[in-house]
């Protein structure tokens, strides 16, 4: 055992001045990895910066290990989650590398320990930290868009409604918004200036982000440009539609709440309670004297 642990321990050493090797080192930087570092300054904190840069070096390594298919559903989600702190694949790559590494050498120096819950724990760390932190961008992302749908379409209604064109109109009230609903329509605008039809602008849209609200957005509106039906009566429309849909949701929400709870109260506050009063009870008995 004490042979193991001395071979953990300098695996780790090993591994540490490695690491500043590679930070020090001028190593050859992939294009798009090289563009999210010049960004990465402002947009991440040192810590991440850090841990980009100790693992760009292996960042194609991990992206043949994913391969193709995987690579590119994860790029989707990264585009899901709006990139956030300037995430790029190869950023996401290097991060992978690095937790991996760090909750590999951790895991196996408390295995070693006989710690097995914290190696476990470390294990999991080095497996999913990446993965947690995306799916939660991208949840607090669609939670925030579907939160700003509706209003937005109303607002852009009553923009067309005052005789702009629905381009202008849609340049005109993102002006007015913040978020990640305003920065999804600067990228659809911008493609648009760009030469893409206002179909394809929106299709993109709707496949950059996981949202059923934004879906009946983009679908309604081409639906609603092909018939010909007038567009403020079918953003109103859409709004409705959304509120509706939300509202459902929070009835849904609200009816999967009452059994969670029911649960709760039933496993632990119930035989809590029960053992509370069976200890007075038999406190209070005067057995004990």
């Amino acid at each position: 055992m004490g042979l193991l642990l001395a071979l953990v321990f300098a695996l780790s050493i090993v591994g540490v001045f490695f690491g500043l090797r590679l930070y020090r080192a001028d190593a050859k930087l992939p294009a798009d990895l090289a563009v999210a570092l010049e960004v990465g300054a402002t947009r991440t904190n040192a810590a991440g910066s850090l841990i980009d840069r100790l693992g760009m070096r292996y960042a194609p390594m991990v992206l043949r290990m994913m391969g193709p298919e995987r690579v590119n559903k994860t790029r989707r989600r990264i585009d899901m989650a709006g990139n956030p702190g300037g995430l790029t694949i190869d950023r996401y790559a290097a991060r992978r590398f690095v937790y991996g590494f760090t909750g590999g050498i951790g895991g196996l120096v408390m295995l070693a320990g006989g710690n097995v819950l914290l190696a476990i724990v470390l294990f999991a760390f080095g497996a999913v930290w990446v993965e947690v932190g995306l799916w939660s961008a991208v949840r607090a992302r669609k939670e925030s868009i579907e939160r700003t749908l509706p209003d937005f379409l109303d607002v852009l209604a009553v923009v067309v409604s005052a005789g702009l064109g629905f381009r202008q109109a849609l340049d005109r009230t993102a002006e007015k918004y913040e978020g990640p609903w305003s920065d999804e329509l600067r990228i659809t605008l911008r493609q648009m200036d760009m030469g893409v039809s206002r179909r394809q602008a929106f299709d993109e849209l709707r496949k950059r982000n996981d949202s059923e609200q934004v879906a009946m957005f983009v679908t309604a509106l081409q639906q609603g440009e092909e018939l010909g039906s007038p567009i403020v009566e079918t953003l109103m429309a859409i709004a409705d539609d959304m509120r509706r849909t939300d509202a459902q949701n929070a009835r849904r929400k609200a009816a999967k709440a009452v059994p969670k709870a029911t649960s709760i109260i039933t496993m632990i506050m119930v035989p809590a309670t029960m053992i509370l009063i069976g200890t007075g009870m038999f406190l209070g008995s005067g057995l004990l004297g």
